[in-house]
């Protein structure tokens, strides 16, 4: 489907920005509520460190919690979302999110804040994410034009990343400015503030009609199982296509080892580094600069060297420099942070950058909830099993020693590419080899090549 009518192709230098009014809207909501979460994944652990004495095994679970859902109902949500307008789906998704966070706050106030309320919150936090994520990125490609969208993913990633950066920052302070729990009012706010930018969005979706509905007169009724027929056509093209399924596969991968050493991370810095939240909130910020980096690099270091041989450095090459996140200690060591934190974030933040411009490039419009809820399930899926990973780690080994298995995992992952299609081509395929080998054969191969 094209993209709305407000929507412009790249006629003009003008940045995107400034020429579409629906990626606008959708560029400051996502923003926000990547502040709003950046400033969560601080103050959430230290509610449960500080306020609930937590176990590092019980911190784990916490982080973990968010992700559950993605392993429970991350496949029949991008069948969902390819039935339904996305828009309503991302406005139910931020109230849903506003009203969870709004509640932790006042639970505390109230005497009820517990390890399982914290738990049970996280997952339903954790399903509203689930439906909101799947619906954002099957919109993105019907707000902008073809030739706009690895800007438009650039500029998302970029100012996500800085959004990021100012809530690790801002995070430990309100922390220690207003408490743990009361923190979590900020990030309330920004969920309202996406919810109004995506209430604003022009662009409307028509009526669709999937393979598996059967029109009878004017009511579109489904056929029994056509559930699970959406659902297994998503994952046969996702895991069937030689690209497709290396990067889901590496992104599951990359994303449990990724969880194992973030979930104990804070816990290392209060416990093994003895710093307080707001130094861990300024060290975060610091080292994260390196996101923002990443996503302006993305686009410019494909273009040198072509968008495979860019994801493969990205992924591989950049994330080794996280080893020396371990050496961490006070006074000089907390430049290790700095250098190591930093190139985690570059080479997620550039990667994704050029993953996600290719799946909407490369994946039919149609399908591409599906395809992106099939890759999400593996990706996301993995993120729980990585948080209980880390936080049984962290017990049974300490926290340093923990960090030095589960830091050697994110490159070690990143070998999955390495041993795909990706490496023997200059750049990504921009159409599946049925339509795309015609007009591309020397970066197109064979659909049913294998790894």
């Amino acid at each position: 489907m094209p993209p709305s009518t407000g929507t412009t192709s790249r006629t003009t230098s003008r940045s995107l920005l400034l020429r579409n009014r629906d990626f606008r809207l959708l560029w400051t909501g996502s923003t926000t509520g990547k502040y709003g979460a950046s400033v969560t994944s601080v103050a959430l652990p230290l509610v449960a460190v500080t306020m609930l004495h937590a176990s590092t095994l019980q911190v784990g679970l916490l982080t973990g919690a968010t992700w559950l859902p993605w392993l429970l109902i991350g496949l029949p949500a991008g069948a969902w979302v390819d039935r339904l307008p996305r828009r309503p789906v991302m406005l139910t998704a931020d109230a849903a999110a506003l009203l969870l966070f709004a509640g932790i706050p006042v639970a505390a106030r109230l005497g009820l804040l517990s390890i399982g309320y914290l738990l049970a919150t996280a997952v339903l936090v954790g399903t509203a994410t689930v439906f909101f994520q799947t619906a954002y990125t099957a919109l993105l490609p019907l707000l902008v034009a073809p030739e706009d969208q690895a800007e438009g993913n650039s500029k998302l990633h970029g100012s996500e990343s800085a959004a990021q950066l100012a809530g690790y920052g801002s995070g430990g302070f309100l922390v220690q400015a207003i408490g743990a729990a009361n923190g979590l009012f900020v990030n309330a706010a920004t969920f309202a503030v996406s919810f109004l930018c995506v209430l604003r969005i022009k662009h409307r979706e028509p009526a669709r009609v999937t393979e598996a509905a059967r029109v009878t007169g004017t009511a579109t009724v489904r056929r029994r199982g056509a559930l699970a027929s959406e659902i297994r056509a998503g994952l046969r093209l996702t895991f069937g296509d030689p690209y497709l399924r290396a990067m889901a596969v590496c992104g599951g991968a990359s994303n449990l080892a990724l969880m194992a050493y973030q979930s104990i991370l804070v816990v290392f810095l209060v416990r093994e580094v003895h710093l307080a939240s707001g130094t861990i909130g300024a060290l975060m910020t610091g080292g994260g600069i390196g996101g923002i980096v990443g996503a302006f690099a993305a686009r410019r270091l494909a273009a040198r060297i072509g968008s495979a041989r860019a994801l493969l450095v990205f992924n591989l090459a950049v994330p080794c420099l996280a080893l020396l996140i371990p050496l961490t200690s006070q006074g000089f060591g907390l430049v290790f942070f700095a250098i190591g934190y930093s190139s985690v974030s570059f080479g997620v933040v550039a990667g994704n950058v050029l993953s996600s411009t290719f799946r909407q490039q490369y994946c039919p419009a149609g399908m591409l909830g599906r395809i992106s809820a099939s890759a999400s399930f593996l990706n996301y899926g993995t993120i729980p099993l990585g948080a209980v990973l880390g936080g049984a780690l962290g017990e049974a080994l300490g926290t340093r020693t923990a960090l030095w298995i589960t830091i050697a995992g994110i490159p070690a992952a990143a070998m999955l590419l390495w041993f795909s299609p990706i490496r023997r081509h200059r750049d990504l395929p921009t159409a599946p080899a049925a339509t795309g080998a015609a007009s591309r054969p020397e970066q197109v191969p064979a659909a049913n090549q294998v790894p």
